[in-house]
């Protein structure tokens, strides 16, 4: 019942959001191609911006990993098996299809539902607390976010339920001091070495593991100050799996240190603070957590929205909140489930941890990537079904739940019932909205330009060609603006090579056309001072897309 639930949830309204950058990088290279073949540095049609988008029936899948490995700064496992799912589907107009795109994450995503039913189960030895976790994973926000992008994020999600599971079982073993068996661990390798083939950053759910098998090692000496305990066989086998792991990792070391020279495709996460941005961070990571559970419609423009959906949100955390802590402290009373909660929460307050010791000391904000926090969600969901199976069957001295008397079970239905119509707020684009909005430019662009448009950029990496693809995207789609032509206006380190482009290509194009400079981040041409700027005050903001209007008679 919670994977059709989930898996339904997952493929409503599917297409009905334009891609954006990062998945236009998944479309391009998971069909084999890549982004060199668009011009630069020059006016080109939509066909040929859009040209990457279209499948090549030469393209095999050593050419999705070299064009990743040469590229790219992510591994090759997910493409991979998104080129061979394509390939099972008919393009859409001559490119590929969106649907097919997203469908495989969202096919992964509903699997982590029975997945992490049975994390769950395993862990607190409860099919009440499997089900419960596996109906929150069902209708979580997050979840669902993740989901519907044409990412890898939910197979590393995967990656990562199952080597946690190995992990409750590792920990097991531990407590009753007894070897763990050698298709476990073998698992638990082949698990790891396929999470670090999904996205590097699955090592950082390793790293909180390791955290957390330090603390059990920790436990063990409080009870026994030998050290030789360390030498049994119950530990021997957890070394092996660190090395098998260690070993897996440092197969991509030599492509991790040729991803340095591709530094510009992680700007967004780098950068310095002043002042209040210290805090943002804090904030961002917050946030991200919350949406986890609960995330109604706050991101919308309009203030009749935000304010009462703000308030009820405010509302439920005031009142859930107590619930779910004093579900946990329960838990924590009973031995057999102690030890799973401090583990849970060793991979929760370790995984924080790094995410903060990057973003404050290495400088690279992982905070500001909410979907970087599919290292540890599982864990998230986990907790919150061991929460609410006290809930559930709540002790018998307790005798109503949370500040209003509500009693167990009607307290846990409209928990779900927030994450539920929380899903609904994700599917809408409500919340966790795209960054780009390339449908609404192009409509702006048909309500106000009569003649020939140049929609012109900078450009520095395949981030920008995607942000024009999008837009190439619909105009192709909605059948209009025929005579739309693109400039990628390509510079390295001197803002000035993008002007000089701009001023060539201005001269010779036929005049009169209007010119959309966007998100241009350079000095304005000397031949755009002979247009005539339009007053863009009044026109609406677009997300992802900073313009300005020129009419060149």
């Amino acid at each position: 019942m919670w994977l059709i639930l989930g898996i339904s949830l997952r493929l409503t309204n599917l297409t009905a959001k334009p891609p954006w950058t990062d998945e236009f990088a998944t479309l391009v290279f998971s069909l084999g191609n890549n982004f060199l073949p668009v011009p630069l540095d020059q006016a080109t049609t939509s066909d040929l911006l859009l040209q990457p988008l279209q499948p090549n029936p030469a393209a095999s899948i050593s050419d999705v990993i070299h064009n990743l490995v040469t590229q790219d700064n992510h591994p090759p496992l997910y493409f991979v098996l998104a080129y061979l799912w394509m390939k099972l589907f008919k393009s859409d107009g001559g490119l590929v299809s969106l649907f097919a795109a997203r469908s495989l994450p969202a096919i992964f995503g509903a699997a982590s539902i029975p997945c992490v039913y049975v994390l769950g189960k395993v862990a607190f030895r409860s099919r009440l607390v499997g089900h419960l976790t596996a109906a929150m994973m069902a209708v979580s926000p997050y979840g669902v976010f993740l989901a519907q992008e044409a990412r890898h994020y939910t197979l590393a999600m995967l990656w990562v339920i199952a080597s946690l599971t190995c992990l409750v079982i590792a920990t097991r073993h531990i407590q009753n001091r007894t070897p763990l068996p050698i298709w476990v661990a073998l698992v638990w390798v082949g698990i790891n070495a396929l999470g670090f083939a999904t996205h590097y950053f699955f090592s950082l759910t390793l790293c909180t593991e390791a955290v957390v098998l330090i603390f059990l090692a920790w436990l063990q000496l409080q009870t026994n100050s030998k050290f030789s305990l360390f030498f049994s066989d119950s530990w021997r086998r957890i070394y092996a799996v660190a090395i098998g792991t260690l070993v897996a990792g440092l197969i991509w070391i030599p492509i991790l240190l040729e991803n340095k020279n591709r530094d510009n495709l992680t700007e967004w996460i780098r950068g310095s603070r002043v002042g209040l941005d210290w805090l943002s961070p804090i904030f961002q990571a917050l946030g991200t957590l919350i949406a986890m559970i609960s995330l109604l419609p706050v991101e919308s423009s309009q203030l009749l929205f935000v304010i009462p959906s703000g308030l009820v949100m405010l509302t439920f955390f005031i009142w859930a909140v107590p619930i779910l802590l004093r579900g946990i402290k329960i838990q924590l009373q009973h031995p057999e489930n102690r030890i799973m909660i401090q583990v849970f929460a060793g991979v929760v307050s370790s995984a924080i941890a790094l995410f903060f010791i990057f973003t404050y000391f290495l400088g690279i904000d992982l905070t500001r990537g909410a979907r970087y926090n599919f290292v540890y969600f599982p864990v998230i969901v986990v907790l919150l079904g061991a929460s609410l199976a006290v809930c559930w069957h709540p002790p018998k001295e307790i005798k109503s739940i949370g500040k209003w008397g509500i009693n167990g079970k009607k307290a846990v239905m409209l928990i779900w019932l927030m994450g539920f119509f929380s899903a609904v707020t994700v599917i809408c684009n409500l919340g966790y909205q795209k960054y780009y909005r390339p449908d609404l430019f192009v409509q702006l662009i048909q309500q106000t330009s009569t003649t020939p448009v140049l929609i012109a950029t900078t450009h520095k990496t395949y981030v920008h060609t995607g942000e024009m693809m999008g837009v190439a995207r619909e105009i192709k789609l909605a059948n209009s603006l025929q005579n739309s032509l693109f400039l990628l206006a390509h510079q390295d380190k001197d803002p000035n090579t993008s002007t000089i482009a701009l001023e060539n290509t201005l001269n010779k194009l036929p005049r009169p056309f209007d010119l959309w400079l966007v998100n241009f981040h350079a000095p304005v041409a000397e031949a755009v001072k002979t247009c005539v700027m339009s007053d863009t005050q009044s026109l609406p903001s677009i997300d992802g897309y900073e313009y300005q209007l020129y009419h060149c008679q």
